[in-house]
């Protein structure tokens, strides 16, 4: 022990409140300094993100509903309108939802619940979903060309427009279903098991309810990019001024093909309907989503 007073009191004092001595103290001001520090680097990196992705909903927002009338919702591309275009990327939407939701589930399901943890099957599934999210949308494109339009001899019709966007959907509808099933706990399953509950049964009433959130927060966002997908859709679907009229050998209108294309034009009305396309295009994929999380949320009250 030291023998100056002065020290040896410090000295003590260290050794009851440790927390009071000069060394915790000066870390804990560093500490805090960090922390202050840090967060305001998080804040303007996410004011830095969001302004200009609010800036620009907001440009095509407030142009597209100034320019935006009823006749040019009502009318055909032939006559100045976007009412082809607004039926043809729902149809176009439908049917991919259609075709991917099912298969992409089932497949979630099964890497989640079935495929033990050396599957080789299901190693491979996983893989090939993991290398198609990779894959740039135009190079699925012109394989749905090659192997729809031309080899099936489909022509540019929206079944095969479809079927390019379901496959552009799969892989985040089955990762996101797998992830969100293995979250629930496995006490969940041991407890219907124990009481009696078939496999099935469990996954149906019981492991899907509680995985239903992320499942669909994967399906959103499957669909969402669908709807703004424009490169597989030129080499399948072409463009067409007038209603769909059949699934095969037809082509067919739809929304970012007017943003893509009259946003080039000279002309204020081209930027006009390109405008309304946009904003068009945006209050489908907000409305999608806003009844997505109400038919959750009332699901989730009386299942």
């Amino acid at each position: 022990m030291p023998d100056n007073p002065e020290i040896q009191s410090a000295t003590v004092t260290e050794l009851a409140r440790p927390w009071q001595s000069d060394r915790v103290k000066s870390n804990y001001r560093r500490r805090q300094i960090a922390d202050v520090t840090i967060k305001i680097l998080a804040v303007v990196a996410v004011v830095a993100v969001l302004y200009p992705l609010l800036d620009m909903l907001y440009m095509f927002a407030y142009k597209g509903v100034t320019v935006i009338t009823i006749p040019m919702l009502t009318k055909l591309g032939n006559s100045g309108g976007i009412a082809n275009a607004i039926v043809g990327s729902g149809l176009l939407v439908g049917l991919s939802a259609l075709i991917a939701v099912p298969v992409g589930m089932f497949a979630g399901v099964y890497l989640a619940e079935f495929a033990g943890p050396n599957n080789r099957f299901a190693e491979v599934v996983r893989f090939v979903a993991d290398v198609l999210a990779g894959v740039p949308s135009i190079v699925l494109g012109y394989v749905g060309f090659l192997a729809f339009v031309l080899y099936l001899k489909w022509g540019f019709s929206p079944l095969a427009a479809a079927l390019t966007l379901s496959i552009l959907m799969l892989p985040y509808i089955v990762r996101t279903t797998e992830l969100s099933i293995r979250r629930v706990p496995d006490s969940i399953r041991e407890g219907a098991i124990a009481l009696g509950s078939t496999r099935s049964s469990m996954i149906n009433r019981l492991t899907l309810r509680f995985a239903l959130p992320g499942i669909l927060t994967g399906i959103m966002l499957a669909v969402s990019i669908s709807f703004s997908e424009t490169a597989p859709l030129l080499y399948t679907a072409d463009f067409n001024d007038y209603l769909p009229s059949s699934l095969l050998h037809a082509p067919v209108g739809f929304l970012t093909y007017l943003v893509w294309v009259d946003s080039q034009f000279p002309t204020t009305q081209a930027h006009n309907l390109a405008y309304a396309a946009a904003f068009i295009l945006l209050t489908m994929v907000f409305g999608v989503n806003f009844i997505a999380r109400v038919v959750l949320k009332r699901f989730s009250k009386t299942y």
